[in-house]
């Protein structure tokens, strides 16, 4: 699980993230949505332990994050929304490579590499060299290295980003089981259909503080929105309205 309490991150003058408080238990799918430039990315970074937030408290899986940053780091894995790999080892080779960052290594680590491979339809794949793979076989390979050590708590910026309709259903059906065997997912997407029809739970950020936070029954309570979508609902909290704005452009 993972456990926020009064989070925040500046830049000089400029406060990204303003003091959110939010807990994401064991076994639940969680999304973290909101427009661009509304601190998503920010929060996702500084869970993972990649950004250090200027105050507040993150513990992940009950470890304390900013005190003990290597053990909780072994409890996480994080899918950033512009990944790095290294394209002169093999996809088998940089699965080891990741594996070996949490001190894993041996016969599971190649079981799981060789499974997770062939779910992504990469085992032709496992001796290329990353370099020749295209942009999709190389989000396929950075989710891959996300399972492969079997951390408590995923942390995914943006997943079916460069996905075919494929390997986006596998992905679901792979957050959805993986969540179901106990551990967390939370992940941020701008596709709010597959947040609408595959999140337990969603929060929405604007302007770094969360303005709904729940089921989407309880974001209709919130947002008194009757029956209507996420995408409704979405655009009524954030004060988005595209159908006025192209009227405004086509107009003029």
């Amino acid at each position: 699980m993972i456990e926020i309490n009064k989070l925040v991150k500046r830049y000089g003058d400029f406060t990204a993230v303003k003091g959110i408080d939010l807990v994401v238990p064991r076994g639940e799918l969680f999304g973290f949505l909101g427009p661009n430039g509304a601190g998503k990315t920010t929060t996702l970074r500084m869970m993972a332990g990649i950004l250090k937030p200027t105050s507040g408290s993150i513990r992940v899986a009950g470890v304390d994050l900013i005190a003990d940053p290597v053990a909780a780091k072994s409890k996480l894995g994080f899918i950033p929304d512009r990944p790095f790999i290294y394209e002169k080892l093999t996809g088998a080779e940089f699965l080891r490579f990741v594996a070996g960052l949490y001190d894993q290594k041996g016969e599971d680590v190649e079981h799981r590499a060789r499974e997770l491979l062939a779910l992504f339809d990469l085992e032709e794949w496992r001796d290329e060299l990353v370099e020749s793979y295209s942009h999709g076989m190389r989000q396929k390979l950075i989710i891959s290295s996300a399972f492969v050590h079997r951390p408590e708590v995923i942390i995914v910026d943006e997943p079916m980003v460069g996905l075919d309709p494929k390997a986006a259903r596998i992905l679901k059906d792979l957050f959805r089981e993986y969540t179901h065997r106990g551990h967390t997912i939370i992940f941020s997407t701008h596709t709010l259909e597959v947040a609408e029809s595959l999140c337990d739970r969603l929060a929405i950020i604007v302007q770094g503080e969360i303005k709904a936070y729940g089921t989407m029954t309880e974001l209709r309570e919130q947002l008194q929105g009757g029956e209507k979508g996420l995408e409704e609902l979405f655009l009524r909290l954030t004060g988005e309205h595209a159908a006025r704005d192209l009227v405004d452009v086509l107009d003029a």
